[in-house]
C-alpha cells in the first residue's frame, strides 16, 4: 500500500476509534481509556503496515490521555495517568511487534511462492528444451550416419576410416555438448569458449604439437546459433590437424571470430600447412560443414589453391 494511502487509513481508523469511545463513554465504566483504540491500532497494523499502525497508536494514545484518563480534557501526569500510559505502551507495542512479525513471514512466504512458481515455470520450459535439442542431435547423429554410409557404399574399402570418422564426430559432438551445456556457457567470452573447444578438439586428436590461437570480438550468439558455430570450427579444425600438418612435428591454427557491421560477423579458421590443393575433391566434412552453414543463414568461402584460410559470414 502507497505511505499516503496507509495514512489515510490510520487516520480514519484513528477518528473512528475516537468517535466510538465518545459514543459509548456514557455506558462504559471507569478504567477503560483505550477499548475502542486498541482494535483501530490493530486494524491499521494489518490493512497498512508499521507505520500506519504505529502513527494510529500514537494518535490514539495521546487522544485517550487527554480526554478518558483523568484529570481528563488536559495532559496532566499522575502516577496513576502514568501507569496506565506505560500499560498501553506496552500493549500496543507488543500487538505492533506481532502483527509486524506476521505480516513479514507472510511476504517472505508470498516471495517463495513466487520463487517456487518461477522454478517450476523454468524447469517445464527447460524439460521441452531439453527435448528439442536431444531430438535436434539424434537428428544430426542420423544424417551424420547417412553421409558415412553413402560414403561407404562409393568406396567400400573406407569402411574401418567412415568409422572412425564417425566415431571422432561423435566424440567431438560430445564434448561440445559437454560445454555448450554448461550453466555459464553462455555468458562467459565468447573467446574463453572457443578457446576450450579447440583445446577439446586437439586433445581428442591426440595433436600435442599443434598450437590453436583464438582471437573473438564481443559477438553475441543463441544456443542454436553457437551451436551449429561450434560443429563448424570443430569440422575445419579436424581437417586441419588431418592434413596440414603431415611429416611436421608442429604446426599453428588460427581462429578468429570478428564483428563486420553490427548484423554480420565472420569466423575465420587458417593453419601454417601448405594451403589448398588445386584440385579440391568434395569430402563429407565439407557437406556438413555446407549443412551448418546453411542452418547459420551464412555464406561459405572456401581457400584459394596454396592458401587454408576458410571463411564463414554469419547474421549475428
Amino acid at each position: 500500500m502507497a505511505p499516503a494511502l496507509g495514512y489515510g487509513v490510520a487516520a480514519a481508523a484513528f477518528l473512528v476509534g475516537l468517535l466510538t469511545r465518545f459514543v459509548l463513554d456514557p455506558v462504559l465504566p471507569p478504567g477503560f481509556p483505550y477499548v475502542t483504540f486498541f482494535p483501530a491500532v490493530i486494524l491499521t497494523c494489518f490493512v497498512a503496515g508499521t507505520r500506519a499502525g504505529t502513527l494510529c497508536a500514537v494518535a490514539s494514545g495521546l487522544a485517550a490521555w487527554y480526554w478518558f484518563i483523568p484529570p481528563v480534557d488536559s495532559f496532566g501526569l499522575t502516577a496513576e495517568t502514568a501507569l496506565a500510559l506505560a500499560f498501553y505502551v506496552f500493549v500496543v507495542g507488543i500487538d505492533i511487534a506481532i502483527i509486524h512479525a506476521m505480516r513479514r513471514a507472510g511476504e517472505r512466504l508470498k516471495a517463495a511462492q513466487q520463487v517456487s512458481a518461477e522454478l517450476a515455470r523454468r524447469q517445464s520450459t527447460l524439460f521441452v528444451e531439453l527435448q528439442h535439442r536431444v531430438a535436434n542431435n539424434l537428428s544430426f547423429v542420423s544424417s551424420l550416419l547417412m553421409l558415412q554410409k553413402a560414403s561407404v557404399a562409393a568406396d567400400p574399402a573406407s569402411a574401418e576410416n567412415a568409422f572412425d570418422d564417425a566415431m571422432h564426430r561423435l566424440e567431438m559432438m560430445s564434448r561440445l555438448h559437454r560445454r555448450l551445456h554448461e550453466p555459464a556457457a553462455l555468458d562467459q567470452p565468447l573467446g574463453d569458449y572457443l578457446g576450450g573447444l579447440c583445446d577439446d578438439l586437439l586433445k581428442a586428436t591426440g595433436a600435442k604439437n599443434i598450437a590453436c590461437r583464438v582471437q573473438a570480438d564481443d559477438v553475441r550468439m543463441d544456443l542454436r546459433g553457437l551451436t551449429a558455430l561450434s560443429l563448424i570450427l570443430t569440422e575445419l579444425m579436424t581437417n586441419s590437424v588431418k592434413h596440414a600438418f603431415k611429416g611436421r612435428d608442429h604446426g599453428v591454427i588460427q581462429v578468429d571470430l570478428k564483428r563486420l557491421d553490427p548484423h554480420r560477423a565472420a569466423l575465420t579458421v587458417a593453419d601454417d600447412g601448405p594451403g589448398m590443393p588445386r584440385k579440391v575433391v568434395p569430402s563429407l566434412g565439407l557437406q556438413i560443414i555446407e549443412g551448418l552453414v546453411s542452418q547459420l543463414d551464412g555464406e561459405l568461402v572456401l581457400p584459394e589453391p596454396g592458401t587454408s584460410l576458410t571463411r564463414v559470414v554469419f547474421p549475428a
